[in-house]
This record gives structure tokens, sequence and C-alpha cells, in this order.
């Protein structure tokens, strides 16, 4: 269990560093289409960096995350056939790193992030009207959806592969 809870938090900490990376130093639409239509529109082109290097340094915290989420995978997978999981422990580790993953989400990138500290409205001045007066994100419906349906669905798919190799 305490494997699966450490693995939990660089999961989070990775996706922070993709979130941080692709906000601040890239600063790519391509990055940003999971933003309410009404904010896309007002998005202005980033042509210029934040400081010289930034997208390369961007892109290399970007390959680290990415890294570090597909090393939760595989430490999760194989730590699990070295202890002999079975189907329902593989499914119980895969469910509770991604339901501590989206309580993370909704509770520091759509409200803490988005909403009290407004860091995605300092990188992007532009949207400001779209998200004045929200006192939660914008995704609360796809949110759920990802938290009680698609998350368990995948980590039960996760757990039956797991469980008959």
């Amino acid at each position: 269990m305490l494997i699966t809870l450490f693995l939990a938090i660089v999961f989070c900490a990775a996706i922070t560093l993709m979130l941080i990376s692709a906000v601040t130093l890239i600063q790519n639409e391509k990055f940003l289409s999971s933003a309410p239509k009404e904010a896309l529109e007002l998005l202005k082109p980033r042509n210029d960096e934040v400081f010289y290097g930034a997208r390369a340094m961007g892109w290399v915290l970007m390959i680290i995350s990415i890294l570090m989420i597909l090393g939760v995978g595989v430490v999760s997978i194989w730590d699990g056939f070295r202890s002999g999981y079975s189907f329902w422990r593989f499914f119980v580790r895969f469910v509770l790193i991604f339901t501590i993953y989206k309580a993370y989400d909704m509770i520091f990138f759509d409200w803490f992030l988005l909403c009290k500290a407004r860091f995605f409205q300092f990188y992007y001045p532009e949207v400001q009207p779209v998200y004045n007066g929200r006192k939660y994100g914008y995704n609360l419906k796809s949110q759920l959806l990802k938290l009680f349906v698609i998350f368990p669905a995948v980590s039960a798919l996760a757990a039956w592969i797991c469980s008959i190799v």
C-alpha cells in the first residue's frame, strides 16, 4: 500500500511538472486543448519565448514528466508481479493511483491554480473574462466522468491484462 501511495504522489508530481512546462515555458496552444472553447478563442499565439531557451527547457521537463508517468506504470506492474498480485489487488492499486490523481487534479489544478491563484490567467491574461467569477473550474462533468467511469474501467482492463500475463 505504501508503494501505491508513493506512486500516486509521483504521478501527481509528473502531471504538475507537465502542466508547468506546457503553460509557462512551451506556451503552445496545442497543450491547452482541454480549456473551454471560449478561452481557446481568446488565446493569442506566443511566438516569443519567455526567456532564451525556455521552450527547450520546457520540452526537457515535458519529457521528464512523461518518463515519470511511464515509470509509475512500470513500477506498479513490476511490483505487482513480484508480490503475486491478483486481479483485485492490481485493480485497487490502479484505481487508487487514478483516484488520488483525479482528486489532486480537481482540487489543486481546477480549484486552486485556476480559480484562487489565477495561475493560468497570469500567463494568458486575455482569458480572464472567461474565468472571472468562477468558484470552480469549468469541466466538473468531465472530471466526474473520468473519476467514476473511465478510470475504474481502465483500471479494470489493466488489472485484467496484468492478471492473465
